[in-house]
């Protein structure tokens, strides 16, 4: 476990950022195959334990960084959907909505990344619902591509082509609470690489600080498309629901954005 020899103000924790963004190219810390090793890397830099910022008198503080050329979704958190006691995706969305897994045998799999600005080729949808405060999952069997006729033919067998029954949804109230902990302020870096020797360097190139996480801004970059649900669950393990992010959309969550460099 890292230690530290003291606190830092906003301040000085910018002048080390700084100062690591004048070495210029770095050795990666980790292995190329670690897709965490521009931040691990950064953390070694800082001499910090992963997302334990050592800043005094300025509340909760992420560090978040990537690479410039991913293309990758970032993991905000895990949330399964109400209503919980419906156990929707084992229950309803696997049996009834989903289709054969593709390696496994007598597997069924319903693994779906569900957008706010457009259906998936299977009919569903995130939808930000402000008169019922809830962002809920639609389905709508007009948007199913004719690849996928045959599913279709067996959902209706099963479910029927209305709404999904119960639909799947999150209260505003929870889902502020869970992601008011989870965005904290942070400082956000990007850095481009290069392979040198067979090893992975870095180059942090850009830094923003991000203060004042906004909710309202979340549920826009979900009706935007910048923020996305996703369901991975097979017949044997459901490996949770998730909300995960187009790495380049920090920005959009915050109030205060800061160029530091």
């Amino acid at each position: 476990m890292r230690s530290f020899d003291r606190s830092y103000t906003k301040e000085e924790f910018v002048q080390r950022l700084r100062k690591i963004k004048e070495k210029g190219w770095i050795p990666s810390g980790r292995s190329r195959e670690n897709v965490g090793a521009v931040g691990n890397t950064l953390e070694d830099l800082l001499g910090i334990k992963e997302n334990n910022l050592p800043i005094a008198n300025a509340g909760a503080w992420e560090l978040k960084s990537q690479r410039s050329d991913t293309s990758s979704l970032t993991t905000l958190f895990h949330f399964e959907p109400w209503p919980r006691q419906a156990k929707i995706v084992p229950k309803i969305l696997l049996p009834k909505y989903g289709w054969p897994h593709q390696t496994e045998v007598n597997e069924m799999s319903f693994r779906v990344t569900m957008s706010g600005d457009r259906y998936t080729d299977r009919g569903f949808k995130v939808v930000v619902d402000r008169a019922k405060e809830q962002v809920r999952i639609n389905f709508d069997a007009s948007h199913v591509d004719s690849n996928h006729n045959d599913w279709l033919k067996e959902v209706e067998r099963k479910a029927g082509l209305g709404k999904i029954d119960p639909e799947p949804y999150w209260p505003f109230d929870k889902l502020e609470a869970k992601t008011r902990p989870k965005l904290k302020n942070s400082f956000y870096l990007v850095a481009k690489t290069q392979i040198m020797d067979d090893k992975e360097q870095f180059l942090y190139e850009t830094c923003l600080m991000l203060e004042d996480f906004n909710f309202g801004k979340l549920l826009s970059a979900i009706e935007n498309g910048f923020v996305l649900v996703d369901f991975d669950a097979k017949t044997t393990h459901n490996h949770g629901t998730k909300f995960r992010m187009k790495q380049d959309m920090w920005p959009k969550l915050y109030n205060i954005v800061e160029r530091v460099f």
